[in-house]
């Protein structure tokens, strides 16, 4: 009978450890931006975006605001990869910039994103304007229904 039980408990230890092993289920998609943001001292952007996940495209709209010094006008075509996406709506959501843990600087028109559903944006593409920024600010990515 003790036998019996400690097969019983491996049998069922071993399938509780088979639960932690299996492949995550987040994916990732394509996503383009054009995001037009200009100002001084505080600036204010906006733009519009898709995401493209499973062959749909989703469309998204993108607000931001800034503060510090900001002066000028620009245009930014962004292009790159969506990570940890656990559906369309999980790109929604504030995504600091500038601050701990939200922004990585890459260089002139390179960064990356994260919100708080963990949907990393890795961006990059030119930028068209003059701009000289140092400021610190977030943007916000909303679904279009």
């Amino acid at each position: 009978m003790r036998k019996v039980a400690i097969c019983v408990a491996l049998v069922a230890a071993l399938t509780g450890l088979a639960g932690f092993s299996t492949p995550s289920r987040a994916e990732t998609g394509q996503v383009a931006v054009v995001f037009t943001k200009g100002g001084f001292i505080v600036g204010v952007g906006g733009g519009e975006g898709v995401l493209l996940l499973r062959g749909h495209k989703y469309p998204f709209t993108v607000s931001g605001m800034s503060v510090g010094f900001t002066i000028g006008a620009s245009t930014t075509k962004l292009v790159g990869r969506a990570l940890n996406l656990r559906g369309p709506e999980s790109i929604e959501g504030s995504y600091a910039v500038g601050g701990a843990g939200g922004a990585i600087a890459a260089g002139a028109g390179a960064v990356q994103l994260q919100n708080g559903n963990g949907v990393i944006l890795q961006l990059s593409g030119p930028k068209v304007g003059a701009e000289l920024s140092a400021a610190v600010g977030g943007v916000t990515i909303s679904l279009k229904r």
